[in-house]
């Protein structure tokens, strides 16, 4: 998973990120609500895990912006407060979860994989689409102007990280990791990435006229409509 950890300490913060690091997540920082709020909105994650007490705009005000901005991204709140009217109003305000300071890391790890869970099983029944573009997950079946598309399960894979982040810069590093499971890499996946792509965009864009995969230089790849 991309998770992005919302935490201004920063040893516990550090601590969460080479936790989450060492069980194949990436993990990206961010210290104060407002920058969480510009990532996130900036950036698809799978999960964010947020705390309440931020300098700036807290943990409630960025959940509650966020929600406001239809990212629905899972999010699992961390907070000193205890009380159930704190629980009750961060869970009404858009929170999947609720885990309360101090707490043992193992506890944090069960709760991202239950989330992880619910979230791939309610994806896995979807059907994807953009454009003339359809995909269905379960059938394992891709079509774009009313043609089969033929993918390489690589190839799928990748469409499907795509079109689930449709709209939104993917870095290779996020490909690396989401799509390739590689979270330590020794040797960089960078041209296996591009020649892949470079396939991709063949059977995707090549016989239509509107291209939906673009590259941003020096950043990664995108899924959208061309603008005209």
């Amino acid at each position: 998973m991309h998770i992005l950890v919302v935490e201004d300490e920063k040893k516990l913060a550090e601590a969460l990120q080479k936790g989450l690091e060492a069980e194949k997540h990436s993990v990206k920082i961010a210290s104060t609500g407002e920058e969480a709020f510009f990532v996130a909105s900036a950036e698809p994650f799978d999960l964010l895990l947020l705390d309440i007490m931020l300098p700036g705009r807290d943990g409630m005000g960025v959940l509650t912006a966020l929600r406001k901005g239809n990212v629905t991204v899972p999010v699992l709140m961390l907070t000193s407060k205890d009380a159930i009217e704190d629980r009750v109003r961060g869970l009404d305000a858009g929170a999947d979860d609720y885990l309360v300071k101090p707490f043992a890391f193992p506890e944090l790890s069960a709760r991202v994989r239950a989330l992880a869970r619910r979230t791939n099983l309610s994806e896995a029944k979807s059907t994807l689409k953009l454009a003339d573009l359809e995909m269905d997950v379960q059938s394992h079946s891709v079509r774009r102007g009313g043609r089969d598309l033929i993918l390489t399960a690589r190839e799928f894979g990748l469409l499907e990280y795509l079109l689930r982040h449709q709209g939104h810069v993917v870095s290779r590093e996020m490909l690396a990791t989401q799509v390739w499971h590689e979270s330590a890499r020794y040797t960089p996946l960078d041209n296996v990435i591009d020649v892949h792509v470079t396939h991709l965009r063949q059977k995707l864009d090549e016989p239509f006229e509107n291209r939906l995969l673009h590259t941003v230089r020096g950043v990664g790849f995108i899924l959208k409509e061309e603008t005209k």
